[in-house]
């Protein structure tokens, strides 16, 4: 394999054999199947030529399966982004704290609120 290896391509390489070697469930063959077919053409394409030029370009469609590291790249980062503003300009430490039983039912009907206040 080389250096610029995909999961698509492990995939492709391992798969066949891990399946037949393995249990899988229907819900991880699907996402299997997903990642080794995606943007590869299995799942449609979408042409476009340029008005100007009449160049061609072929974009193959996602698989859009929720497991697929090429599909939720960009949904990553764009959630790793909106964390990004939510961090203040200060150290941070981690604290773990203990609430009295008798509040679990007011904190847990009103998450949002105390969770932000807090």
């Amino acid at each position: 394999m080389s250096k610029d290896c995909t999961i698509q391509d492990v995939f492709h390489h391992f798969y066949s054999s891990f399946e037949s070697t393995h249990d899988i469930s229907p819900a991880q063959r699907k996402a299997a199947y997903h990642i080794m077919n995606c943007k590869t053409g299995a799942f449609g394409v979408n042409v476009s030529v340029c008005e100007d030029c009449g160049c061609i370009s072929v974009h193959y469609n996602s698989c859009r399966d929720r497991c697929c590291p090429m599909c939720q790249e960009f949904q990553k980062e764009k959630w790793v982004d909106a964390r990004r503003e939510d961090i203040l300009d200060a150290p941070y430490f981690h604290v773990v704290f203990t609430v009295p039983e008798e509040l679990n039912p007011i904190i847990y009907s009103n998450q949002k609120f105390l969770y932000t206040a807090l």
